[in-house]
């Protein structure tokens, strides 16, 4: 076996955002939505969500400072997070829309069903819910990192989920018969 010398970085990160933002987007991410119920639900897409631990079982997210739902996560003991499926583009645009309408109305265009842990709004048909109260938080530069402790989950069997790849909705892909183990 041959060893290989990695390439040198070309330059430090110079502080462009946009540069930085496309090489993030070299790594592949699962889309959720994630979901706070009460009087005044709220819904945001996210990509930033993770496994964190099994014991006790965490999970966590990223949410930008500026955004609505930072301030709301940070005012609430429950949260759920829906992780989209295929097909699920639809719903990923909608929540990312800052002109989708405020409180339950923003709900009205997507199919959902009430959380029984959370009260959140799970959406419908996604790969797996998860219902989590909220844990900790951290600052994380101009994102805040949210960690919750799983209450209840659900997973759809074989349901593919919705995949974010440079900047593009994508489909996991089945290997070809001979690249199969």
């Amino acid at each position: 076996m041959s060893t290989l010398a990695a390439a040198p970085p070309r330059d430090a990160v110079t502080g462009d955002p946009a540069r930085l933002r496309r090489a993030l987007g070299s790594f592949a991410t699962g889309v959720t939505v994630v979901t706070v119920g009460g009087p005044s639900p709220r819904g945001m897409t996210a990509n930033s969500f993770t496994s964190v631990s099994l014991d006790p079982p965490l999970v966590l997210l990223c949410v930008g400072n500026d955004a609505v739902m930072n301030r709301v996560l940070s005012g609430t003991d429950t949260f759920a997070v829906s992780v989209l499926g295929t097909g699920q583009e639809d719903v990923a645009r909608h929540f990312a829309d800052r002109s989708r309408p405020a409180g339950a109305a923003q709900f009205d265009a997507v199919d959902w069903l009430p959380g029984q842990a959370s009260g959140a709004p799970l959406i419908a048909g996604a790969a797996a819910h998860f219902e989590c109260a909220r844990w900790r938080a951290y600052d994380g530069g101009d994102h805040t990192i949210h960690l919750g402790r799983v209450l209840a989950l659900d997973a759809l069997p074989g349901r593919e989920p919705l995949i974010f790849h440079h900047g593009r909705f994508r489909r996991l892909a089945e290997p070809a018969e001979e690249e199969r183990p």
